[in-house]
Parts: structure tokens; sequence; C-alpha cells
């Protein structure tokens, strides 16, 4: 299979289209067979429940070349679970967990060409997702619904390496209690836009948000999870019911324990704690972890002695240990790597 002319080291975080995608239709109660299509646009009734009333969830997962020259996705069937867990928090109906995974292979497998050589730094980004498709103008679940899955081709992250960012504590709020903080739903991602524009403009890279009832206790940013490391080397994450379960948080407290031999807690992390920590990033699909080298807090300064020039040690051996896992260097553990060809 021959790759795409594409100059993948100058590859951005953008979208460019890819030559297939799936699609399957919810209608009369049943999802349809599904099919790869090569229509990239989609053709909606101008009162679409998804357009109305945002009844739509996502996921997002990469594919990668190993260093033996596989192509291959890193814990699909966890993204399977999510988007399940988050449908059914919608009120949508749940997309079979195995049909999920299977639409991830076929569409990663006809875009093949498209998946960056490996040692390029560059990825396949896959985005699974799920909308109300009919009309709905009364404030209730749609009828039909279409799942969907595409591809397209991203540089690293950081372009020169992941430098620490500055961070602040956001005075706006991400999630509510009992609210939907915790699934993957269009509309939180729409709540936090505002503040990120905000933050940017305000000379910050991203946003610490803290939780909504007591605003004490550190939650996530609009798009990662936290990772502190103590002084004494233990990994910490935040625990919260309307934190979303990130697979690279989960995937990162593995490595620690079972691959680095380091103690991991997950439990509620208060905000005048985090100044104890030596080490703090954000974790996510994107970057695996991006380091953090200052949080602000209004008039205060918090700095890590990791510092703002290079990730701190701990950091820095996770995410070694993760992407090697990914890349086929390291054995993953049983599971976790999914062969597509």
């Amino acid at each position: 299979m021959e790759k795409k002319n594409i100059d993948w080291s100058n590859l951005g975080f953008a979208y460019m289209q890819t030559d297939m995608r799936y699609v399957s239709n919810y209608k009369d109660g049943a999802w349809d067979e599904g099919a790869l299509t090569s229509d990239a646009n989609i053709v909606l009734n101008e009162c679409a429940c998804v357009l109305q009333y945002a009844q739509t969830c996502f996921e997002g997962l990469k594919a990668y070349t190993t260093e033996d020259g596989h192509i291959v996705t890193f814990r699909p069937d966890l993204n399977a679970k999510r988007m399940a867990d988050s449908a059914a928090r919608l009120e949508m109906p749940v997309f079979p967990e195995d049909r999920f995974v299977e639409a991830v292979h076929k569409v990663v497998e006809a875009n093949a060409a498209y998946v960056p050589p490996y040692g390029s730094g560059a990825t396949l980004y896959i985005r699974p997702y799920m909308f109300g498709s009919n009309a709905v103008i009364g404030v209730k679940p749609a009828d039909e619904y279409q799942f969907r899955v595409f591809t397209t081709p991203v540089g690293p992250y950081f372009k020169g390496g992941a430098k620490p960012i500055t961070i602040r504590v956001c005075d706006y709020d991400r999630a509510a209690p009992h609210g939907t903080g915790h699934v993957k739903a269009g509309l939180n991602y729409a709540m936090s836009l505002y503040a990120i524009v905000d933050a940017h403009q305000k000379g910050y890279d991203e946003n610490m948000y803290l939780d909504a009832a007591t605003r004490t206790k550190v939650e996530e940013t609009g798009g990662a999870n936290f990772i502190f490391i103590t002084k004494d080397n233990t990994v910490v994450t935040p625990k919260s019911g309307t934190i979303l379960p990130s697979i690279t948080r989960r995937s990162l407290l593995y490595v620690a324990e079972k691959y680095l031999g380091l103690k991991t807690e997950e439990r509620e992390v208060y905000l005048d704690e985090v100044k104890d920590f030596a080490e703090c990033g954000l974790c996510g699909t994107a970057a695996v972890i991006s380091p953090v080298g200052k949080i602000v807090d209004h008039d205060k300064e918090i700095c890590f002695p990791s510092g703002m020039e290079k990730m701190g040690p701990t950091i820095q051996k996770l995410y070694d240990t993760l992407t090697g896992i990914q890349m086929g260097h390291i054995e993953a553990p049983e599971g976790w790597i999914h062969t597509i060809c």
C-alpha cells in the first residue's frame, strides 16, 4: 500500500479530508447494518434535533504505525464503552460496542494510505460521533440517529517538543454536580469555548476548572484530565463524578504502577494543596501528557519545581513508557493494542 503524498513532518492538528468514512442510521428502533462511504457531507433537516437541542456525543482516538510497520489503534474498546455511557446519559440509542470497534477498524483500514509513517511524529486521528438526525421542535429526544466515523491525519500536538504551559484557575464552571461532565457530550465543549478564548486572550494556555459546588477541588481542563506528582513520587489524579473518565489517564495510572513501580492515588485534590506537588501535567488523546509549569490563581502564582523548560522527570518517564507501548517498542498489556493491518 502506497502512502499519500503528504508532508507528514509539517502536518498541524487540523482537519484533512480522507477517502472513506463509516455511516450507520438508527430508525424504527434499530440500527441498520452500516457501510463505508466516500461522501463527507451530511444533509439534515433545518429542525434536526442536533441543531436545536445539541443531542450529540463523540469520541477521539488515534491510529499509529508501529516500529515493525503495523497499523494499530490503542484501546478502542474503552472508547466504545465510554460512547455507550455518553449515549445512555443523553437518551440516545447505544451503538453496540463490538460494532463500534469494527467500524473504527474498517475506516482506518480503508484510509491506511493516510496513516503517517513510523517516526514522523504524526498520527491518524479517529473521530466517532453520533447525533439526533430527525426533526424535533418540542424539547425531547430524537427518534432517529446517525453514527459516523471519520479520520484525519494530524501532526504532533506540540511542534518542537512539549514545553510546559501556563494555565489559570478559571472563574467559570465546566460542569454541575449531577450534570453531564462525566460524558463526552458536545454541549460540554460548547460551554468551555468562551472560557478558553478568554484565557488565550489573557496569555494563558488552558483553564483549570474547579468543582462547581464548593470551588475548592481541582476537576479538569476543557479537554484533558490533570495528573500530579508528589515530592515523594506518588502519581495523583483528581477523582470526581463530573470529570470525564480519560482513557489516557487510566492507562497512565496502570503504567505508573505496573511498569514503573510507582504508587498511585485517585482521590479528591484540593486547590490549596496543588502548591505542594512537584510536577503537573494534562493528559489526553491529543498530546498524551502536556506538562504544566505554572498555575495562576488570580493574584497568586504556583510554580512547579519541574520548571518551564521541559517535562518533569516522572512525567517524562510516564510519557515515554505509554508512547513506547503505543508505538510498539515496549510490550503492551494484553488487549491494549488493536491491530488493523
